[in-house]
């Protein structure tokens, strides 16, 4: 009965969330005054809900990472509305789409420069079911562009943010990392093993291709804590989240572009019992500011799940993490050679 309450729960809006087992609000969130945090894609859905959470909540600033500064100037304007221009003005936005790995090593770089804590990292912007033209794109770099976004451009955020993170955590303070995953992780190839990029780059359909990128989120949450938190960094902590069934641009506009007929009822007849972005926003709200484990999958509002079969595989981590490894080096050398900093220090060992 548990796992029936969970499931309707994690899923859908309004007081369907009041029946899981394990109960949060951001009525919850602690007060997070002195806290510095970064967040992709925090301008609109679940990011806007994130970053207008923390700002209520006291934090000190938000840096927010998006491709759009029409949207982050609307996101602060209602912001400044609601709760006042000193309030809007502790966001930072900069320009990054993270399947640009050489912009996105930049932008951290540029973050490090600017604060000397970082206590949140929210790994949230993603590419969808689809987003432009064609559900199967590769980047510029030649890698399936939901994987180089959804996963390896934040990897490499978060790597490069790392070192400023233990810092924080070595003065005392408790550092949480979110990866935005989902119970579409399940989607994700059965026979998946992340051995070579030519497996990256088969199109698995509109599904597949994202599920197979949201459980990547999982693994990596897995791997991070085994090899960061675990490894002599206790403080320093990295989960995963679903946010549920939310109402959001990929679930009202861009579904359609896959499924003509199907998303119809995605984006309208299921409207009505879609979580809001707000109540999108709870487990990671969860997440990065009140939970003290690392590995985690945190379904709405707060319930630590196991994931799929493949989602618990370590041996699969480890190869996903080496793969990313490999196809980064491989993709950037020459960027990195030229300014004479590789990135050796990804958190992939």
């Amino acid at each position: 009965m548990d796992a029936i309450k969970n499931a309707i729960g994690e899923n859908f809006g309004g007081k369907a969330q009041e029946l899981s087992t394990h109960q949060f609000s951001l009525d919850d969130v602690p007060d997070l005054s002195g806290k510095v945090a970064v967040i992709t894609g925090g301008s609109e859905g679940i990011g806007y809900g994130c970053t207008h959470t923390l700002l209520k909540n006291n934090i000190a600033k938000v840096y927010i990472l998006s491709v759009s500064e029409d949207v982050v100037k609307g996101a602060k304007g209602v912001i400044a509305k609601e709760m006042g221009e000193d309030v809007a003005n502790k966001t930072k936005w900069f320009n990054c789409d993270l399947s640009d790995w050489k912009k996105t090593k930049e932008v951290a770089e540029q973050i490090k420069k600017d604060t000397d804590r970082l206590d949140i990292l929210i790994n949230n912007a993603g590419r969808g079911i689809m987003v432009s033209s064609s559900t199967y794109q590769l980047t510029d770099y030649g890698v399936d562009r939901h994987m180089a976004l959804n996963h390896m451009g934040h990897v490499i955020l978060t790597s490069h943010l790392l070192p400023l993170m233990k810092e924080t955590a070595e003065k005392g303070n408790v550092v949480r990392i979110s990866n935005q995953a989902s119970n579409a992780h399940q989607a994700a190839p059965s026979d998946t093993k992340f051995e070579s990029l030519e497996e990256l780059n088969q199109d698995l359909g509109p599904n597949g291709q994202y599920g197979r990128s949201k459980l990547a989120g999982i693994l990596y949450a897995r791997y991070f804590a085994r090899k960061v938190t675990n490894a002599g960094h206790p403080n320093v902590l990295m989960n995963a989240t679903h946010p549920g069934f939310v109402s959001t641009k990929m679930s009202k506009e861009d579904i359609h572009e896959p499924y003509p007929l199907a998303g119809y009822g995605m984006s309208v007849a299921m409207e009505p019992f879609k979580k809001d972005q707000f109540q999108g926003a709870v487990p990671t709200m969860y997440a990065t500011t009140v939970t003290k484990e690392s590995g985690k999958y945190y379904c709405p509002p707060a319930v630590p799940e196991p994931g799929s079969k493949l989602a618990q595989d370590d041996e699969l981590a480890d190869r996903l993490m080496e793969l990313t490894r490999k196809v980064v080096m491989e993709k950037t050398k020459r960027d990195s050679a030229d300014q004479g900093c590789p990135f050796d220090d990804l958190v992939l060992h």
